[in-house]
């Protein structure tokens, strides 16, 4: 399954959200033992940058945003997905871009704690307990 990373679920880990990292680690540990194909938008590492970057400083971000790239693919985001995105009617532009990407990228799911931001059926939205649950029952 390719799946794309939504940013919450990067900033659960990165931050170590008690309320979110037991399942967003084992999102992400998916991805580390490719499980599932794990890619993350290219317009998220900037917004990635500035949220961790606030509460771990600048060393600690980029060497966190360094070790999740080696085995994170990266999702274009070019003027096709900018322009699907804008033409969506989605109440977050950063959600339409996530979902864009998605598309364009031509990936099965985007995985999110915010599947309510999500008004569509293609690609799958999926939660991390969700996702889990899945690929727990197909093991």
């Amino acid at each position: 399954m390719k799946t794309i990373i939504d940013t919450n679920i990067i900033v659960d880990v990165s931050l170590e959200r008690q309320s979110f990292y037991p399942e967003t680690i084992q999102v992400i540990s998916f991805v580390y033992q490719k499980q599932i194909e794990g890619y993350i938008s290219a317009s998220s590492f900037s917004d990635l940058y500035y949220i961790i970057r606030k509460q771990k400083g600048r060393d600690l971000t980029l060497d966190f945003l360094r070790r999740i790239r080696t085995f994170c693919e990266i999702a274009t985001v070019n003027n096709v997905a900018i322009d699907l995105a804008l033409n969506t009617n989605f109440p977050d532009f950063e959600d339409a871009i996530q979902y864009s990407t998605a598309v364009i990228n031509q990936l099965d799911a985007i995985v999110t704690r915010n599947t309510q931001d999500f008004p569509v059926v293609n690609p799958r939205i999926l939660p991390p307990n969700l996702l889990i649950q899945e690929l727990n029952n197909s093991v």
